[in-house]
């Protein structure tokens, strides 16, 4: 698919904008009221494990700046973790630890960074110096989730992740996000990761990205992106499928890890989700989100939902 075209021609092939994005989706289908529940990651996880929901284990959490001093006992004992900050967004101010050696903690990237730099960032983090607004907020330290060992030669550090669009409960577009030495192994796609489209019917690559431009093999493994298929898809989507269950919200996007031992793990919802889904997926979301709207009745349990999006959205999914 073409993405040199008019903006009539990309509506034609259902193609979402912003601008419809918020009008008819956020506005029409996300109580605003239930945004602080996705907007801050320490409400999601506590949302998440009272619906029994898997998640990182929370391994600490600090929101003022003299609890900064204290940091060192408790990360004495970690040989790997994840600071985030609540209300961070774009990924910005995520700082993943895959490791130690001596007085030195090792990024996915393989750097290396010492005490103060974590300080330093827990500082700004606090500050609010990556939330969302500028808000002043608190940090997030998590267990590291260890990836299924599929994902082991497919990226530049950090963990894969999912992003699956959910759109009244039913999963209705899917992309594979992979970390590459320009976005410090994260999987953010606005800092350089790779967005790898996936089947919503099985979960199988039909196509990738970098920086909006096609892929057809990892940056710096260079492995090949064809012929991926991501393991427990079925359950993947179960998870996905729940988020609209606890928050309400009718418009989301969900991220999940597949953990090597617990299977699908959710690490975050958004209440906003970006659109460059559609370009890894080499289509537009209109008609699935369409396709749902038809529906003469919204079905009510995760299992009718999910089973919906394997058969392909009604025909949405060609």
């Amino acid at each position: 698919m073409s993405w040199l075209a008019t903006p009539s021609e990309l509506r034609e092939r259902g193609v979402m904008g912003l601008n419809r994005r918020n009008l008819d989706y956020l506005s029409g289908f996300n109580d605003r009221r239930a945004y602080p529940l996705v907007d801050n990651k320490l409400l999601t996880k506590q949302l998440a494990a009272r619906a029994g929901m898997p998640t990182p284990a929370l391994l600490h959490h600090l929101s003022r700046q003299y609890e900064v001093e204290a940091v060192r006992e408790h990360l004495a004992d970690l040989p790997e973790f994840v600071i985030k900050p609540a209300q961070g967004s774009g990924g910005r101010g995520i700082l993943v630890i895959v490791g130690r050696e001596g007085e030195y903690f090792v990024k996915s990237s393989r750097e290396q960074v010492d005490l103060r730099h974590i300080k330093r960032l827990l500082t700004n983090i606090i500050s609010g110096l990556h939330s969302l607004g500028g808000r002043t907020d608190s940090a997030i330290v998590e267990s590291l989730v260890n990836a299924h060992p599929m994902f082991d030669s497919m990226t530049a550090g950090g963990v894969p992740d999912i992003r699956v669009i959910v759109f009244q409960g039913y999963p209705v577009m899917a992309m594979l996000r992979l970390g590459t030495r320009a976005s410090d192994g994260r999987a953010n796609l606005h800092q350089g990761a790779v967005g790898v489209g996936l089947d919503i019917r099985s979960g199988r690559s039909i196509g990738a990205v970098q920086d909006d431009r096609a892929v057809t093999q990892h940056p710096d493994s260079h492995v090949p992106l064809q012929g991926i298929c991501v393991p427990d898809w079925p359950a993947l989507l179960r998870l996905a499928s729940r988020c609209f269950d606890v928050t309400g919200l009718g418009y989301l996007g969900c991220d999940i890890v597949i953990d090597a031992q617990a299977g699908p793990v959710l690490l975050e919802m958004n209440a906003r989700p970006g659109l460059s889904i559609q370009i890894a997926n080499g289509t537009g979301l209109d008609d699935r989100l369409r396709a749902v709207l038809a529906r003469d009745s919204f079905a009510p349990t995760v299992d009718e939902r999910v089973a919906f999006a394997l058969d392909g959205l009604g025909g949405a999914v060609g």
